[in-house]
């Protein structure tokens, strides 16, 4: 079973394909996305994988990912891609019990077996003009809080963070729906050299889930590192009564760190879905991205 037409990733006819992988995993003994000489990664665990599907088939495929996620984060709809070169496309499309694209799932899967903390919920042929990092137009997390007033869930507490007084989620949420827009996000990220901390924060928002858990959404083109826990952290200190919604407007503005609110630990943060345009605005979108974005990339 051919796995696509012949036209390549690039637009050449030279039999390569581009994969597309939705990816999950917790986060707690990962220590980060990217891969670390010595550390345990989820693309280290990943690429590792990878090479033992394809070690006979050249030099093992290599991951794009939409947003490198910190030491601690999980991810539920974390979107990768990778490359296959023609003798690795032709292997994978003798891959059974299924075949093609939807088949490299299953040998990740497989390889890594049930118990496993990283999950590749599926894998097909990208669209022409894909890219996972800068096709990508937002990213969207979420961070869930108990506070003293949500019960404290043992089966939960790798991705919950249990926080020790209460907290008025009507004003975090206040505060959080002031915070958005396009801005200078420097107070709220880690300094990298050569990076920018310009991004569009285009959802933030706190409630209460149905057992009472605080849980934040927060959605933008992108995010610099350490931003959503940083927003996380600034809200928490409206919710104690700390710190007003127009101080946080204040410390925006300001363009410096500060020690007025914590940024918060990486367990209670999820990433939940990226989004990408319609396949015909992919390219150009991937085009624009490059033009604009840091080399680092984007870390939550």
């Amino acid at each position: 079973m051919a796995l696509a037409s012949e036209r390549g990733h690039d637009g050449q006819d030279d039999g390569s394909i581009r994969l597309r992988l939705d990816i999950a995993y917790d986060g707690t003994a990962f220590r980060g996305w990217g891969r670390q000489p010595g550390l345990r990664t989820v693309q280290g665990v990943l690429e590792d994988t990878l090479a033992t599907v394809f070690g006979r088939l050249g030099e093992p495929p290599t991951l794009t990912v939409a947003g490198r996620t910190d030491a601690g984060v999980h991810a539920l709809g974390q979107v990768a891609h990778l490359d296959l070169s023609p003798d690795q496309r032709a292997g994978l499309s003798r891959s059974r019990p299924r075949s093609g694209a939807s088949a490299l799932a299953d040998r990740l899967n497989g390889i890594a077996g049930l118990d496993t903390d990283v999950w590749v919920a599926s894998s097909s042929i990208a669209p022409p003009g894909f890219d996972a990092r800068f096709s990508a137009v937002w990213r969207r997390y979420e961070y869930r809080i108990a506070d003293a007033d949500a019960p404290r869930n043992p089966l939960e507490r790798a991705g919950t963070l249990w926080f020790p007084g209460r907290l008025d989620v009507g004003a975090m949420d206040e505060a959080a729906g002031g915070l958005l827009g396009l801005h200078d996000w420097a107070s709220f990220c880690k300094s990298r050299e050569g990076s920018t901390s310009i991004r569009t924060l285009q959802e933030f928002s706190w409630s209460r889930n149905d057992a009472g858990v605080l849980v934040a959404r927060v959605k933008a083109d992108a995010f610099c590192h350490s931003m959503v826990r940083a927003l996380v952290g600034a809200t928490i200190a409206v919710g104690q009564g700390r710190l007003t919604a127009t101080r946080l407007l204040e410390l925006r503005e300001a363009l410096a760190r500060t020690s007025e609110f914590k940024v918060v630990p990486a367990k209670g943060l999820t990433l939940m879905e990226v989004g990408y345009p319609d396949d015909e605005d992919l390219a150009a979108r991937a085009e624009q991205t490059r033009a604009k974005r840091d080399p680092i990339g984007e870390r939550s």
